[in-house]
């Protein structure tokens, strides 16, 4: 067994354009899903795995990351004060947990904002957490990932099933089925055209890696986009490396685009027991609109 997983990466340092004019100035990441923005999600899953550090990749305009994994002192008082035991709870558990932050100065790819946390990182294993991917909370696929690290001491991919006209959106992968939802890959390419696209396996922003990927980033040029991709170092890391893929058959939501954000937020909604009573009885009359066509 490898060494455990006690740090992740949260890449946050891009420019949020689907989001305009919402992200002109504010992150995409703290667009809120409920009451939460979308990447304390990712934080809580992470903490439920048992993870303690957090490297959170920024850039201009994302103040507001940091400030909201500050302490709030006044809030807090405030809220001590007129008994809001709840709300203070709420906003003050993650206060323990250590963040550091890196601004990536240029928005050039996902592997350009991984290479950015090397030395905090230095020889550890670690996992990557897309928080514009929203899981279902009631899912385990980062605790699944990790434990897959832990018996094959290699990299991990979530990897789950597309429809083939999204497929040019994803990095791909062909792969060998090991067992039931775990895949030895065999390669990967990214944003294929549906017709050059090995399967129908993409990867999903979760990932466990290891220290060696930094070698290879600091390698590769630019590729798709004109980007440091990810996809393409951990293609060069195959040639050295087994690298596994994990399938995840539960709920995602792509809350980077505008209607996979309004899924999430109708979803998680219907599990929040401070609103799911009265969204229902209006998703039942907005329902009845739709089908008389009164909408």
């Amino acid at each position: 067994m490898g060494k455990e997983i006690k740090k992740a990466i949260l890449p946050a340092g891009g420019l949020g354009t689907r989001f305009l004019p919402a992200t002109k100035a504010s992150p995409k990441e703290m667009l809120p899903i409920v009451d939460k923005p979308m990447i304390q999600y990712a934080v809580e899953e992470a903490r439920a795995c048992g993870i303690e550090e957090f490297i959170i990749i920024t850039g201009k305009y994302k103040r507001a990351i940091e400030d909201h994994f500050d302490s709030a002192f006044e809030l807090e008082e405030s809220l001590k004060k007129t008994g809001k035991k709840r709300l203070l709870e709420e906003i003050s558990r993650l206060n323990h947990i250590n963040f550091a932050y890196i601004r990536q100065k240029a928005a050039i790819g996902l592997g350009h904002a991984i290479h950015c946390a090397k030395p905090f990182v230095k020889d550890e294993p670690f996992a990557v957490l897309l928080s514009d991917d929203i899981i279902d909370p009631d899912t385990l696929l980062l605790h699944e990932m990790i434990n897959l690290y832990n018996e094959f001491n290699s990299p991990i991919l979530a990897l789950q099933q597309v429809p083939v006209s999204d497929i040019n959106r994803y990095g791909v992968i062909e792969g060998k089925k090991e067992r039931e939802s775990v895949y030895r890959i065999k390669s990967l390419v990214e944003k294929p055209k549906a017709a050059d696209a090995p399967s129908d396996m993409a990867i999903i922003g979760r990932y466990i890696l290891t220290p060696d990927i930094f070698e290879i980033l600091e390698g590769i040029g630019p590729g798709k986009n004109a980007e440091i991709q990810l996809t393409d170092a951990l293609q060069g890391l195959l040639k050295k490396r087994p690298i596994y893929g994990y399938l995840f058959k539960g709920k995602r939501y792509d809350a980077g685009d505008k209607v996979g954000y309004l899924k999430a937020t109708i979803d998680l909604s219907l599990k929040n027991p401070q609103v799911s009573e009265q969204l229902k009885i209006y998703l039942i009359e907005l329902a009845e609109k739709i089908k008389n066509n009164e909408l």
